[in-house]
């Protein structure tokens, strides 16, 4: 008699369940939806001419061009602004990662004064828009040779992915006990040795994640590459904002420049996937 009265009761939450995932389901649908409709829409107009963009509404091509992307690949103006970003991209990125290491090491394993007041002060400068440093930097870089080059712009955005990066790097750095440092020493390892065979291969997961950090942020940042560069090293997110011709603004083009830009953040998430699932579930992400 207990059993019998009991199982309604123990099969009804897993007959109330099946809604609940079929809802979640939908849910997460219409936001891959939502999140892919712009996405969508850029490459629709990108396939499209001026003509058919400013005329019709149209949920696909017409007329499929890709005289777009031939116009950004043939034309050095258009080309030469995805290879500028790209080379002040990861030579940023290889800066901030080299100089966050020793640092964040620094705060995770020591204990000095005003080390929490220094790493705070670091955060802050990653909380200021980068409006307030443009002209400090203009008239910087203008006084030692340095502006329109690519250093200029990796040193500039330093700025900002220096003080992520160590914060990342901090969190995980946490993560790995001391006693590992006093056996590698007892073992006879060097600083270095110890530093770069034993716990970089530890922190390999924050390591990719700060790195695909910095990489983004570098990648999307819009004022200092612009007034920091003019010609010879100007980006190609400085290149979409001067479409205007004298037959007005070219949208297949600019649409086909956006559908680029997005290509080396989608490369740079596929090869560090692993590493970013690692960061969010281990680090400080």
């Amino acid at each position: 008699m207990t059993d019998t009265a009991f199982a309604p009761t123990a099969a009804a939450p897993r007959r109330r369940a099946l809604p609940r995932v079929k809802g979640s389901a939908v849910v997460m649908a219409l936001y891959l939806l939502f999140l892919m409709l712009p996405i969508y829409w850029l490459v629709n107009m990108s396939l499209k001419t001026n003509t058919e963009i400013t005329s019709t509404f149209t949920l696909w091509p017409r007329n499929l061009t890709f005289a777009n992307y031939v116009t950004i690949l043939t034309d050095p103006s258009w080309y030469m602004g995805y290879v500028n970003s790209l080379i002040y991209v990861v030579m940023n990125t290889a800066i901030s990662i080299t100089v966050a290491l020793p640092a964040a090491y620094a705060f995770s394993r020591y204990t000095f004064l005003g080390d929490k007041h220094l790493f705070f002060w670091l955060l802050t400068n990653r909380m200021a828009p980068p409006a307030v440093f443009a002209l400090p930097f203009f008239q910087l870089y203008s006084s030692v040779g340095l502006f329109d080059t690519h250093i200029a712009v990796a040193l500039a955005h330093c700025l900002f992915n220096v003080p992520l990066a160590v914060w990342i790097l901090e969190g995980f750095m946490r993560g790995v006990p001391k006693e590992i440092d006093e056996t590698a020493y007892i073992d006879g390892y060097s600083f270095p040795r110890f530093f770069v065979k034993i716990f970089m291969p530890l922190i390999a997961s924050g390591i990719g994640v700060a790195a695909f950090f910095c990489f983004m942020f570098s990648w999307v940042e819009l004022l200092l590459s612009r007034t920091l560069t003019s010609v010879n090293a100007k980006p190609i997110a400085a290149t979409m904002t001067r479409t205007v011709s004298a037959s007005g603004m070219d949208w297949g083009v600019l649409a086909a420049a956006g559908v680029l830009t997005i290509i080396p953040g989608a490369l740079v998430i596929y090869f560090v996937r692993n590493y970013i699932a690692k960061g969010f579930a281990l680090g400080r992400v």
